[in-house]
């Protein structure tokens, strides 16, 4: 099971929001490409970053910083956040990100979701963001009526690499993960789901990793980290054992 560090940009700094609220912003690091550094430094073989600032507008706006982080480092960068066109998704992938995470467009524009992995197979991730088990767009500022089972059944054959599923209501929150829901998501597809939202401890990573024979391939942490509530070596060698039966 694959642990990433979260790094979320928000006027160029790297901060973290309690349940997706713009307005309660921390600032953890001025400088994101320092940030992402220290992270690959420690250990971690991937990294997962967002521009909350783009995904409010629609399109990129952090891009000097999210240039920088792919400059600093050497492993491979999901990224999400504004990225709402085929341009947009090519641009990217050019640039050096391994990944283009798309999620408003899931709703919206399914076929260029499914165009673009027929592209670049391997390197598209649906987000689904869920408040309530209801898929959030516009950088959670929308809620749809459509539940994030009924979305991301309808990737599954469409080539996509994971499903990266968000628990807005447990997001930098430190209130635990939800893994009920996680597990439940996974079992009800193929493809790999990624886990997001609300890692508090180690002992969420444990939790989820019992699940991980079902199709939780990842976990996104964030604030933990940065608060220190987590210890990065344990938490990464947890997340590389074998699964369970």
């Amino acid at each position: 099971m694959m642990l990433y560090p979260a790094i979320d940009l928000k006027g160029g700094q790297c901060v973290r929001l309690v349940q997706g609220d713009m307005t309660r912003a921390t600032v953890f690091n001025a400088d994101p490409a320092a940030q992402a550094n220290e992270f690959a430094r420690a250990g971690f073989q991937a990294l997962h970053v967002v521009d909350l600032d783009g995904a409010v507008a629609g399109v990129a706006v952090n891009v000097a910083a999210v240039r920088q982080i792919l400059s600093a480092v050497r492993v491979p960068v999901q990224l999400g956040g504004g990225i709402r066109d085929q341009a947009g998704i090519d641009r990217w992938l050019e640039a050096g990100v391994s990944r283009v995470i798309l999620g408003t467009v899931a709703l919206r524009q399914p076929d260029l979701v499914r165009a673009a992995a027929r592209a670049h197979p391997g390197r598209l991730a649906v987000g689904i963001d869920a408040r309530g088990g209801r898929v959030a767009v516009e950088g959670w500022t929308e809620t749809s009526m459509v539940t994030a089972r009924d979305l991301a059944l309808r990737f599954e054959d469409a080539g996509v690499a994971a499903i990266i599923y968000t628990d807005i209501e447990r997001d930098g929150a430190l209130g635990g993960v939800n893994v009920e829901a996680t597990a439940a998501l996974a079992r009800a597809l193929r493809t790999p789901v990624i886990a997001s939202g609300g890692v508090a401890s180690i002992e969420d990573i444990r939790a989820l990793k019992r699940h991980e024979r079902a199709g939780i391939a990842g976990v996104i942490c964030g604030r933990a980290l940065y608060d220190g509530r987590i210890d990065v070596r344990a938490a990464l060698a947890l997340a590389a054992e074998a699964p369970s039966c």
